[in-house]
């Protein structure tokens, strides 16, 4: 049996590079690579090669040395251990410019993230359509997210709204939620939360463009 990784030795900082490794293999499949080594997808990411393989090594031994990884198989492994080799059920919390966008996004259904309904507390925007769906009322949260089943909340409404939101989803039994807020949320343990403040990935290129 292929090992499985356990969690509390990943760093956490290794997890969105493991993403950027599996955005680069699903490139290279519909390339027609069928294999590659670290030196390689080093050379495509500009990052070490060391690296790359210390990062594997986290969720198991995919390679072998002088020949390198089988695209395909390690796809699939790291498909498995990010956890998107099934379907995910999201709901999107707030109806404004970004959860709009964020409905109309195709990328998360390809992955396996199923983005199934909008809320809004807004009476102008309730009953609007958004991409495939109409806006329902925040009234309506709790008992749709039980029902569905739903694991996912992205929440994209104010600071001032935002922890009152994230507490439904708690009510609601959600497990994760990825909040654009630029608040900081406190929520029960075993919820992740996994906070995408934009403004500050902004300041970020500017720190590094301050002198330019």
């Amino acid at each position: 049996m292929p090992k499985q990784p356990d969690r509390t030795n990943v760093p956490q900082v290794a997890v969105p590079r493991m993403a950027r490794y599996l955005r680069l293999l699903q490139r290279l499949q519909e390339e027609g690579v069928s294999r590659i080594s670290s030196r390689q997808m080093a050379d495509r990411l500009s990052v070490n090669a060391a690296q790359i393989r210390k990062d594997l090594s986290y969720f198991g031994e995919f390679g072998v040395r002088g020949v390198g990884y089988d695209v395909a198989y390690l796809i699939s492994r790291l498909s498995s251990s990010l956890g998107i080799d099934r379907e995910w059920k999201m709901v999107i919390i707030g109806a404004g410019q970004l959860g709009s966008a964020l409905a109309r996004y195709r990328g998360f259904r390809e992955e396996g993230f199923d983005s199934i309904a909008i809320f809004d507390s807004d009476p102008k925007v309730i009953g609007k359509k958004v991409a495939n769906h109409i806006v329902r009322p925040i009234s309506e949260f709790v008992p749709f997210v039980r029902e569905n089943q739903v694991q996912i909340a992205v929440i994209a409404v104010t600071a001032e709204s935002a922890a009152e939101v994230a507490n439904l989803a708690v009510e609601g039994g959600v497990k994760g939620i990825l909040n654009f807020a630029p608040v900081q949320l406190k929520v029960d343990p075993g919820i992740f939360v996994n906070q995408l403040d934009l403004s500050t990935e902004l300041m970020l290129l500017t720190y590094h463009l301050r002198d330019e």
